[in-house]
């Protein structure tokens, strides 16, 4: 991956001759603002009468007057969100947010429950996927669903996840801490660092570098390791500090930018930056989050994820370009969620209509949708008490829709038999 030209002194831009105003210089200056274009990304566009410096120089301007600064020990951040792309994909994502998209689908609280879970699962994976776990999506699901021990470094990363995804959601009602963060570290490389002793502690060193061993290129140089520990509690000043409104899901996204940069740890640096956008939303009562898989989105869009980090760090911190490509990938997430959502309803409703066909009793055909709605293994047990009859009875029900290939045993809670809906196409 080339690393963008890095954008002109922002000083020296500003202080050079007086701007030149021409309607091509204001005129491009706007078009590509709302773009937001980067300097590199200037090299090949047309300018009119104006220059590329000229446009650039005018560019700069209007983003100062609308930028936003982060000020953090040893770091200052800035940020601006005046163009109608980042107001437009905040505001769609909060209408979809305040709609109740899971309540206007008729979810139940079951169903929810099991959709989080899976949400969670595809997170996980997808976060250590980016991070170069191998293991396969149908493997990694098949580990989280049972309790077997993972084979090999890759099933372990995406466990770590899953168990730093279900740490996060017990930590909502805390401030964000260095403890904390060392915690999710914690989780995140239980078992995975080369020197089990640097697991959820801040690096003592500047041995790491972001960089591609292949085409011997750095991309990132983390902050000296003596201003680890003082920039992250700088961090954790600004999330915790409410005086000056900030929209949660911005402010997540900073989070994510924050942590990156620093690259507190020797490695998982990655996954705890984006398990903390998780818990931010999710603290701030963005709770549609738990339900989305942003690191599934990013992982087909990973150049970009890339290059929102590179773009931003060679021009002057300016995050806006992370903060876009961030908010793209939400908007998409939600927009992958609600497709399955509602492809799964539209195939649940059919089923549902084929149960009458399939001449069953009434009570039969009632345990059959509701295996189909709860998606979950249930007992003979329980469903003789939702249906106030006896439990033969239940098991005379469930061996024939067994032989009829709608059902199958799904292990054992205890001493009972648990069976699932799972039709045999």
């Amino acid at each position: 991956m080339k690393i963008p030209e890095k954008c002109p002194d922002l000083n020296s831009v500003l202080s050079s001759e007086p701007i030149r105003t021409s309607a091509d210089t204001l005129r491009y200056a706007k078009e590509y603002n709302e773009k937001y274009l980067h300097w590199d990304d200037l090299k090949y566009r047309d300018f009119g009468d104006s220059s590329r410096m000229e446009v650039w120089r005018m560019m700069k301007v209007m983003r100062i007057m609308a930028y936003r600064s982060v000020k953090l020990r040893h770091l200052e951040l800035f940020y601006s969100l005046f163009d109608d792309y980042t107001q437009r994909t905040l505001h769609e994502i909060d209408s979809r947010i305040a709609s109740g998209f899971l309540n206007s689908n008729g979810i139940d609280d079951k169903r929810r429950i099991m959709l989080s879970v899976s949400s969670m699962m595809e997170e996980s994976i997808a976060s250590s996927q980016l991070e170069g776990a191998s293991t396969t999506t149908k493997i990694a699901k098949k580990l989280l669903r049972s309790s077997l021990p993972p084979k090999d470094r890759s099933q372990s990363m995406i466990l770590n996840n899953y168990r730093a995804m279900q740490l996060i959601k017990s930590r909502l009602n805390e401030p964000l801490s260095p403890e904390l963060i060392k915690e999710i570290h914690r989780t995140v490389t239980d078992g995975l660092m080369e020197d089990p002793d640097t697991s959820g502690k801040f690096r003592e060193d500047d041995s790491v570098a972001v960089r591609d061993a292949y085409e011997d290129v750095t991309y990132h140089v983390p902050v000296k390791h003596e201003l680890i520990a003082d920039m992250v509690e700088s961090l954790c000043g600004y999330v915790n500090n409410e005086s000056e409104f900030v929209h949660p899901i911005i402010k997540g996204i900073i989070i994510h930018y924050t942590v990156a940069y620093i690259h507190p740890f020797l490695d998982g640096n990655g996954r705890v930056s984006r398990a903390l956008f998780y818990w931010y939303c999710l603290k701030n009562g963005y709770s549609m989050v738990e339900y989305l898989s942003i690191s599934k989105v990013i992982k087909n869009h990973r150049h970009g994820y890339d290059m929102a980090y590179l773009l931003s760090e060679t021009d002057n911190e300016d995050i806006t370009y992370f903060i876009r490509y961030n908010l793209k990938m939400v908007s998409e997430s939600i927009d992958v969620f609600d497709t399955y959502l509602k492809r799964k309803m539209k195939e649940q409703e059919e089923t549902m209509k084929d149960v009458e066909d399939l001449g069953l009793s009434y009570r039969q055909s009632q345990i059959l949708k509701d295996m189909i709605r709860g998606g979950e293994p249930v007992s003979q047990y329980e469903l003789s008490v939702k249906y106030q009859t006896t439990v033969p009875t239940v098991r005379r029900d469930l061996i024939k829709l067994i032989e009829m290939g709608l059902v199958k045993t799904s292990g054992k809670n205890g001493h009972r038999m648990l069976y699932v809906y799972d039709p045999k196409k």
